[in-house]
């Protein structure tokens, strides 16, 4: 048995409501950010910081990490709270996850490997709710934020970090890379994902439906590092879960120039601290009044 198959196999019996992201979580996509989870670490640093800071956890909260991945958030919080409990569909991400809180030596988290829109969790339980991106992949985000804020105490809150419009420093990495290879065009890709969470009234329009209020958006932005230089960053870049996908069937030439259109276009970017550039985002809270 192949061993995306292994890992794919290992959800059943669980709810599993969009099947292509389970897939991908637990296989290229998934893989790739267990093996380079101190480079995804380090490129949301920025957004992360100000996520708790909004989270403002206590030490008698009970917290919810959705879509924990490798752990770096639940674990942030378990450094301040009661309790932290962190879901993913990833189990190679889960894997680094708790072995990552074990060499902490944290008794007060868990993990479990669960689709979020429909994962049973326990009921008004939560005081808080975070999540560093994990919330925009849900195929009915009303119907997951509804799940979600029904595990949240009434009056309990929600934090997240997702994308936002504007000036993006992987604009230019797709402008270098389309010229070669065929991607797909956001006007038209209306699968879950960063692309299609990040406008703010469509964002307080589906958490309003979903139960809550008080929605509030704050500006957000982090400081990516690609690489240590360019060819590094496009050995990165090449390696993303969304990139493999898109350049699945492509020509292996053509593939060839995008790279090197890539590189060439990053070189500029380059300094003492590698390949930098800012990608906006939001942090959203919000408080659930069923």
């Amino acid at each position: 048995m192949c061993a995306l198959c292994a890992r794919v196999g290992s959800l059943r019996g669980m709810e599993i409501v969009n099947e292509h992201q389970a897939e991908a979580w637990n296989g290229y996509e998934g893989q790739h950010w267990a093996d380079n989870r101190d480079r995804y670490d380090r490129m949301l640093d920025d957004s992360t910081g100000l996520l708790f800071e909004v989270a403002a956890i206590e030490r008698a909260h009970r917290v919810l990490d959705i879509g924990c991945g490798t752990g770096r958030t639940t674990r942030t919080a378990a450094h301040r709270a009661a309790h932290v409990l962190g879901v993913d569909l990833s189990a190679p991400m889960l894997e680094r996850a708790r072995a990552a809180a074990a060499g902490e030596g944290l008794a007060n988290v868990t993990f479990e490997q669960g689709d979020a829109q429909v994962h049973a969790l326990p009921t008004a339980h939560f005081d808080v709710a975070i999540s560093r991106g994990g919330i925009m992949y849900f195929a009915d985000p009303v119907a997951a934020f509804g799940n979600i804020g029904g595990a949240l105490k009434p009056g309990g809150r929600l934090v997240f970090g997702c994308g936002r419009d504007g000036e993006n420093v992987l604009d230019v990495v797709w402008a270098a890379m389309g010229a070669h290879v065929p991607l797909p065009d956001p006007a038209e890709d209306t699968a879950p994902g960063p692309v299609n969470f990040t406008d703010g009234d469509r964002i307080r329009e589906v958490l309003v439906a979903a139960g809550f209020h008080d929605v509030v958006l704050r500006e957000a932005a982090s400081d990516f590092v690609l690489g240590s230089d360019a060819d590094d960053a496009v050995d990165f870049v090449f390696g993303m879960g969304p990139v493999r996908f898109w350049l699945r069937d492509a020509d292996g030439g053509a593939v060839g120039k995008a790279r090197e259109a890539v590189a060439a276009a990053l070189r500029p970017l380059e300094g003492p601290r590698g390949v930098r550039g800012s990608v906006p985002g939001w942090v959203v809270s919000a408080v659930w009044r069923p």
